[in-house]
C-alpha cells in the first residue's frame, strides 16, 4: 500500500475524521497484544515496527545475524512471507522460490541468513529447529501474540519518525504507543534526524536503551555508479529515504519514481523506466528489496541485468553495547526456561 501523507503531516481533518476508526483498531490490537504467547523453547528476538510501513527493519535483521554468528549462535529469521502466496512452512530456496512465492524480503535475506516463511508461526519455529536454529530471530510480528518474544528491538527512523502518533487508518501507528513502549526492551533509531527524541525519552524513563545505527552504502555500489546520471526508483516504505541515500553518497539523481512498498512490478513498469533512462541516457538503479521482486517475479521481467542494486548495510555506532544488549537477553532467556524445568 502507499500510505497517505496525511499520516506524516500534523494531526489534520483525516486524521480526526478517522480518529473513530484508530481507537477501534487500537483497542482490538492492544488486547490482542495481552495474550500469552507459546514458548518456542530456543531464544527468540523480534525485530519490529510501531508502525505501518518501513523504517530499516531487513537491514537490522541482517546486522543481527552477523552478531549473533559471532556469539557462536545459529539464527534461524522467521518471517509471515509479506506479499509471498506460500502459506509455509517452508526455507526458503533461492535457486527455487520467488518474490512472488515467499515476498521479497525473505527472498533477499535468504541470501546471508537461513529464512523460514510461515503464516502460523509456530510452524515456522518447528521449521526453524529442525534446521539446527539455536535462535529465531523475528522479522516483524511484535504485536503478534502467538509466539512468546524473549527481547523486542523497535526499529525507528530517526527523520520520520511515528508520524502524527494516531493509530491506523488515522495514523500509522499498529497499536496505541503506549501499549507497545510497555512490551519494548531496546530502541533501534537509524540516522541523525531528532523525530523520534520523545519516544527514546520515554522509553529512558524505563530504562530502556536507545541504540543508534546508520545505513553504510556498499562502496562496490557507489564505484559502480560514481560519474554516472541515474533515474532511482523503489517501491518501499520511504522511498525519499532510498533517493536521500543515493544523493548523500554523491550520485547525481536527474530523475525519480516512487512505487508503492512491496510494489508488484509489471512487464510495463520495468519497459517504461528502461525506456525513460535510455532516451536520457540514465542509468537505472533501485534497492535490493526491490530487485528482489524484479528478478524474482511471475517470470524474469525484461532489462534486469540493466539495473543497479545499491548495496546498504546498517552499522550501530556502539557495536559493544549491542553485543552487550544481544548477549544479555540470550542469557536471561535460557535461564529462564532452565530454571522452568
Amino acid at each position: 500500500m502507499r500510505e497517505p501523507a496525511f499520516w506524516y503531516r500534523p494531526r489534520s481533518l483525516q486524521s480526526y475524521a478517522l480518529w473513530p476508526l484508530g481507537a477501534l483498531y487500537g483497542a482490538i490490537a492492544e488486547r490482542r497484544m495481552l495474550l500469552p504467547g507459546t514458548d518456542a523453547g530456543i531464544p527468540v528476538i523480534c525485530v519490529g515496527n510501531y508502525h505501518v510501513g518501513g523504517a530499516g527493519k531487513t537491514p537490522t535483521v541482517l546486522a543481527l545475524t552477523k552478531l549473533l554468528r559471532e556469539l557462536g549462535e545459529t539464527p534461524v529469521v522467521l518471517s509471515r512471507g509479506y506479499g509471498g502466496r506460500l502459506k509455509g512452512p517452508v526455507m526458503v530456496d533461492r535457486a527455487r522460490h520467488t518474490a512472488a512465492d515467499v515476498g521479497d524480503e525473505p527472498l533477499m535475506m535468504a541470501r546471508d541468513v537461513p529464512v523460514a516463511v510461515a503464516r502460523d508461526r509456530l510452524d515456522g519455529v518447528a521449521l526453524a529447529k529442525s534446521q539446527g536454529a539455536t535462535m529465531i530471530l523475528m522479522d516483524d510480528g511484535f504485536q503478534n501474540p502467538r509466539l512468546l518474544k524473549d527481547a523486542s528491538l523497535i526499529v525507528i527512523d530517526s527523520e520520520r519518525g511515528l508520524g502524527n502518533g494516531q493509530v491506523f487508518p488515522a495514523g500509522p501507528l499498529r497499536a496505541p504507543l503506549q501499549a507497545q513502549l510497555a512490551r519494548t526492551d531496546a530502541l533501534v533509531l537509524i540516522g541523525d534526524g531528532r523525530a523520534a527524541n520523545d519516544v527514546a525519552a520515554e522509553l529512558a524513563k524505563r530504562d530502556k536503551p536507545e541504540l543508534r545505527a546508520r545505513l553504510k552504502p556498499d562502496a562496490s555500489s557507489i564505484a559502480q555508479l560514481f560519474g554516472k546520471r541515474v533515474l532511482a526508483f523503489a517501491g518501499i516504505g520511504d522511498p525519499e529515504r532510498f533517493f536521500r541515500t543515493l544523493r548523500a553518497s554523491g550520485i547525481e539523481i536527474v530523475g525519480s519514481r516512487a512505487f508503492a512498498d512491496h510494489y508488484p512490478y509489471s512487464e510495463r513498469d520495468i519497459e517504461d523506466l528502461w525506456g525513460d533512462a535510455r532516451r536520457n541516457g540514465l542509468t537505472l538503479v533501485t534497492t535490493e528489496k526491490d530487485l528482489a521482486r524484479i528478478h524474482g517475479g511471475e517470470g524474469m521481467l525484461p532489462h534486469v541485468e540493466e539495473i543497479v542494486p545499491f548495496k546498504v548495510t546498517l552499522e550501530f555506532d556502539d557495536p559493544a553495547a549491542l553485543r552487550e544488549l544481544i548477549s544479555d537477553h540470550l542469557y536471561k532467556a535460557r535461564e529462564r526456561r532452565y530454571s522452568a524445568r
